[in-house]
């Protein structure tokens, strides 16, 4: 769409609008069959028709200023990547793009005050129309959050708030929160110039925007200080160390738009008039690149297990966890950040109190200030004795991996526990229906498997046994969203989904190195590939004892006599003991220097992830899963496969049709 078509400003959907007896003209979001506001090709034009309405009326001297509220908990989520893939040509895009920064640039020159009063999340396009106005309020509240995603879908922000956010945030600020795509507080929000003023509370909110319309109040931009960056030399200076710092976290031929957008910035960042267009230009081949096909991909398979979740969803507040041991304590120590009681039991009071510090260090990361450490240390509690089981919504088991044992504890937690909780082991090897025998109620017994680092990775595969009930499982996926993570529904079978998948990976790695393929060819290969960490490195980090015992399990290869046998028997197990592939040395590996040809990397990196891949395909055709996708997202969250391939089926089928084209 070249243009937009403004709605008939009698007949919204999406958008409320009145002018109210002080002559304050209210749009208020509020789309139509969504539970959060996005923006897409109709609200936009609803937008253009309000907009066209208060030019005219402030023209007449009917309107004194115009306030932009949501109807909902958000304020606008973003733009509706739904309608990215209509998208087939630059073109396209760029019509698209330049009709929206048309209204923008309306909102922006309205003679009347325009404020945004901003509640929940304000994120991407959202953020841009935010920006757009002439003053932006928004809540204290925990939820409030302002932000640029983009950079996840393979993009940078296309509706000039490249150009608004350095105005208002400075150079250093704005491109530091566009790189990288986090998300900001209200608090350090205003402090950038994003924001102009804070509210306490949402019910705040109305009466401070209707006073700075009356006050007609305009953000003061940056500090002199701040436009200084915008300038030759020390803007030069500041893409440079952009660019070095992006590097480090990731390569280029994998994901070109935050080196785009530093190439932008680096170009025109001093210019509003010549970087406005040049954003444009800029952004277009990005939207349409395979990269952001895939990472939108990406987007919707998180959505996809969301969905998991049935609409009436279990709403836990207390978690038991047995076991204070690394995986346990983090457990609990996680369900404590995301605001849950978790009470924590292990036989060692040594257990308990490494597990109580390690809980703080991690407090202190995520919730910064004291109060906020206090109260979590609070919710977390140190309970030997197992005497808050029968209060508990979850109970979890990470306990050794030995099933007397567990059959054991479970046995006694079923005789203590409350009725319609959720009982669960985070096992990694066994059978879920094996260890449910003993239970009176062998049907209620799921398992909830947590990857290591806990607060790092963010898929729990939501295991089903044989005989396990439905409704345990749904309940299991609600705890899980609850903590912010994926949910994964599982068949049980030796390894699950992602142990079983990646354990072909990382062994077949430790066959090329055996056979004298040269290490760091071997992990730089997969790195060139996409894969987060090359197969012995990775390898060093899991373990290497528990690399040897999960190939016993699944039966894959000769483990006997093999190096990492040899490894093994020699106490060299890998990071946690200072040696296995590597020497590790203040936590990293100490790698030797080697350059090695990019296209032999290449192919070297496509035959790596060839097990993985088959074993996928395996996994699917057993129905370990629910489906194709489910694969993908399983792999990608559990295993930081390529998320910019899109998953590895989505790969391997891409291929083939490459492959089927080259024929």
């Amino acid at each position: 769409m070249s243009e937009l078509i403004p709605a008939d400003i009698d007949k919204l959907k999406d958008w409320r609008f009145e002018i109210d007896f002080e002559e304050i003209a209210w749009a208020i979001f509020d789309r139509e069959g969504e539970s959060m506001n996005s923006l897409g090709r109709r609200p936009t034009e609803e937008l253009a028709a309000i907009v066209a309405k208060v030019e005219d009326a402030a023209e007449k001297g009917e309107v004194r200023g115009l306030i932009l509220i949501s109807g909902k908990e958000n304020f606008i989520a973003g733009a509706d990547i739904r309608e990215f893939d209509t998208f087939d040509t630059d073109q396209d895009v760029e019509d698209a793009l330049n009709a929206t920064i048309g209204l923008f640039d309306r909102i922006e020159n309205l003679r009347v005050p325009v404020i945004a009063a901003i509640n929940g999340f304000c994120l991407g396009g959202g953020l841009e129309l935010a920006m757009a106005c002439h003053y932006r309020i928004a809540t204290r509240e925990e939820g409030t959050r302002l932000g640029f995603p983009e950079v996840k879908l393979g993009i940078f922000p296309g509706l000039n708030g490249t150009v608004r956010s350095i105005e208002l945030a400075g150079a250093m600020d704005a491109m530091g929160i566009m790189l990288t795509g986090r998300m900001v507080r209200p608090g350090p929000a205003r402090a950038m110039g994003i924001v102009d003023q804070l509210v306490p509370t949402h019910h705040r909110l109305r009466w401070a925007a209707r006073k700075a319309v009356l006050q007609k109040r305009k953000s003061k931009g940056a500090p002199w200080w701040k436009k200084l960056m915008r300038k030759a030399p020390i803007r030069d200076i500041l893409a440079k160390q952009m660019r070095k710092k992006t590097a480090e976290k990731v390569r280029e031929e994998h994901y070109p738009a935050p080196f785009r957008l530093i190439d932008l910035f680096a170009k025109f960042g001093d210019s509003r008039r010549r970087m406005k267009p040049a954003e444009t230009t800029a952004f277009a081949p990005l939207m349409t690149s395979d990269t952001a096909r895939n990472l939108r991909r990406v987007f919707r398979l998180t959505e996809m297990l969301k969905n998991e979740v049935p609409k009436d969803a279990f709403k836990p507040q207390r978690v038991h966890v047995v076991g204070a041991g690394t995986m346990g304590g983090d457990i609990a120590a996680w369900c404590v950040v995301c605001g849950m009681q978790a009470s924590l039991q292990d036989l060692s009071e040594e257990q308990l109190d490494k597990a109580l510090a390690r809980a703080k260090k991690l407090f202190k990361q995520r919730l910064r200030t004291k109060p906020a450490v206090d109260a979590a240390m609070a919710r977390l509690i140190a309970d030997k004795d197992g005497k808050h089981v029968s209060r508990a919504d979850v109970i979890i088991e990470a306990i050794v991996e030995k099933l007397e044992i567990k059959q054991k504890v479970f046995a006694d937690l079923e005789a203590k526990m409350k009725p319609g909780a959720i009982l669960a082991t985070n096992t990694s090897s066994l059978q879920i229906e094996d260890i449910a025998k003993p239970l009176k109620d062998p049907g209620r017994l799921i398992g909830l498997h947590f990857f290591n680092p806990v607060p790092q990775l963010p898929l729990v595969e939501v295991i089903m046994g044989v005989g396990t009930r439905e409704e345990d499982v749904r309940k299991g996926c609600s705890f899980v969203t609850a903590i912010r993570k994926f949910p994964l529904i599982v068949k049980s079978c030796p390894g699950f989904l992602v142990n079983r998948v990646l354990a072909p990976y990382m062994l077949d790695g430790v066959r090329r190195y055996q056979e004298g393929e040269p290490r760091e060819k071997i992990d730089q290969a997969a790195l060139k590939f996409g894969m987060p960490m090359g197969p012995l490195e990775l390898s060093d980090v899991v373990g290497l004892d528990i690399c040897k015992h999960v190939a016993e399990t699944l039966n894959i290869g000769p483990v006997e006599d093999s190096e990492l046998d040899r490894l093994v028997k020699n106490g060299k197990l890998g990071k946690k003991t200072g040696e296995g592939f590597y020497v590790w040395d203040k936590g990293k590996p100490k790698r030797q220097q080697a350059t090695f040809d990019q296209d032999d990397l290449e192919v070297l990196g496509s035959d790596l992830v060839k097990p993985m891949l088959d074993e996928c395909e395996r996994a699917l055709a057993e129905r370990i899963v629910e489906s194709a996708d489910h694969v993908d997202a399983g792999v990608i969250f559990g295993t930081g496969f390529a998320p910019f391939r899109g998953g590895p089926l989505h790969y391997r089928k891409q291929q083939k049709g490459e492959t089927a084209k080259a024929v």
